[in-house]
């Protein structure tokens, strides 16, 4: 049986990944169970997302927030769930494959599939045509625990719009935690410790040898990745797939 979690994050596109960053982050053990199916893959070129003047391939975007997650911290697995259902210490996490994780919070961020929570009294269920969960502006369902992120929680279509929920939900479950106000930022050495201040929860302060080492490493990983297109072929909607 694989070690119980803090957070399982049901979806691996926007949403779940931004969300799963922020959890892993601050030191949550946080699993994605990713089916692969974002809709972000059908993207043909995403120019709308903030930082890519000339657009940037969805696939690649995705890719790079699969890199983010897991250098936060986050453990990642291809697979589709099945059901989720309350326990004594939080929720089980059932797949396809047969795999039961334990975790005491979970994020639905599966656009508008909701089937893996029929189990569970108390979780709002909208039907426009299309399902999506019923929750407070920051992913709170009416079940204690469980969240949901992106679209599932009737936010715009935009992957920026879902991006940021989905880091809203992470932020929130840190929050409902009692954990210290959480921050996130790397400032430079001093900002707040020679202002007399103690370091907020969540931040760090790096020199200048430092904030150097990492602006290199982080251009030669954007360099690297945006070397050459993306090697995944366009993917389409499933009506067209047999065409």
């Amino acid at each position: 049986m694989a070690a119980p979690m803090d957070v399982v994050v049901v979806g691996g596109g926007v949403a779940g990944r931004s969300a799963a960053v922020f959890t892993a982050r601050h030191g949550f053990d946080t699993l994605v169970v990713d089916s692969g199916e974002s809709i972000l893959r059908r993207n043909a070129h995403l120019e709308n997302f903030p930082g890519f003047p000339a657009g940037v391939n969805g696939r690649q975007l995705l890719d790079l927030l699969e890199e983010q997650a897991s250098d936060a911290g986050c453990e990642q697995v291809t697979a589709t769930v099945t059901r989720v259902e309350r326990t004594d210490e939080g929720f089980a996490v059932e797949t396809g494959d047969g795999d039961r994780y334990h975790t005491t919070y979970v994020v639905a961020a599966t656009k508008n599939a909701v089937g893996y929570l029929d189990g569970i009294d108390g979780v709002g269920i909208i039907d426009r045509g299309k399902a999506f969960v019923d929750t407070d502006e920051r992913g709170r369902t009416g079940v204690d625990g469980l969240y949901a992120a992106g679209r599932l929680a009737e936010k715009p279509h935009q992957a920026i719009v879902c991006a940021g929920h989905g880091a809203e939900v992470g932020v929130t479950i840190l929050e409902d935690d009692d954990r210290p106000f959480y921050h996130d930022w790397v400032a430079p050495d001093g900002y707040f410790t020679e202002r007399g201040r103690d370091l907020p929860p969540g931040c760090e302060e790096i020199d200048e040898a430092e904030r150097t080492d990492r602006e290199a490493r982080s251009l030669d990983v954007m360099g690297e990745r945006f070397a050459e297109p993306h090697p995944d072929e366009q993917v389409t909607h499933p009506s067209l797939a047999d065409e």
